[in-house]
C-alpha cells in the first residue's frame, strides 16, 4: 500500500500505539523518520528506537519503544499530543524568528532546516529557519 505522507503515518502510528497502551510500534524506516525518532528520544518523549534490517525485505523497519509514567494502573503516556504541521498539500515554512513555540516552551517543535532536522529551540540558536514538520507536547 502506498502512503502519501510517511511522516503523518509515523505520527499516527505513535499516537495510536499510545492510546492502545502498546510498548512499541513498528513502521517502515527512512532517514527522516530516524531523525525524528532521534529528536523524540533526546527530548525524552520515547524510551528508545532501533532500525532492524530483516532478511528478504528491501526496506528496514524502525521500532519505536514508547514511554509511559506512573504505576501499572495509573500509567500515562509521556506524549500527550503530537501534531503534523507541514503536509504535502500545504507546506509550512518559518523564518528563524517565526518558529512557533509549543505550550510556551513545554513542548517541542521539530523543524527541517538546511543544517538538518532539529528542534525549534536549536534552530533559533543556530539562526536558521526551515520547514515546520510537527509539534510534540
Amino acid at each position: 500500500m502506498t502512503v502519501v505522507d510517511p511522516i503523518a503515518d509515523m505520527l499516527t502510528r505513535i499516537r495510536n500505539g499510545l492510546l492502545a497502551g502498546h510498548a512499541a510500534v513498528g513502521l517502515p524506516s527512512s532517514r527522516m523518520k530516524v531523525a525524528l525518532a532521534q529528536i523524540l528520544k533526546e527530548e525524552g518523549y520515547i524510551d528508545r528506537y532501533e532500525v532492524v534490517a530483516e532478511e528478504g525485505k528491501p526496506q528496514s523497519t524502525l521500532h519505536i519503544y514508547l514511554k509511559y509514567v506512573g504505576e501499572r494502573r495509573e500509567r500515562r503516556p509521556v506524549i500527550t499530543g503530537i501534531q503534523r504541521v507541514s503536509r504535502p498539500g500545504r507546506r509550512v515554512y518559518a523564518a528563524k524568528l517565526e518558529i512557533p513555540r509549543v505550550l510556551s516552551g513545554m513542548g517541542v517543535t521539530i523543524v527541517s532546516t538546511p543544517k538538518g532536522v532539529m528542534t525549534g529551540v536549536r534552530a533559533r540558536k543556530l539562526g536558521v529557519g526551515g520547514e515546520v514538520i510537527c509539534k510534540v507536547w
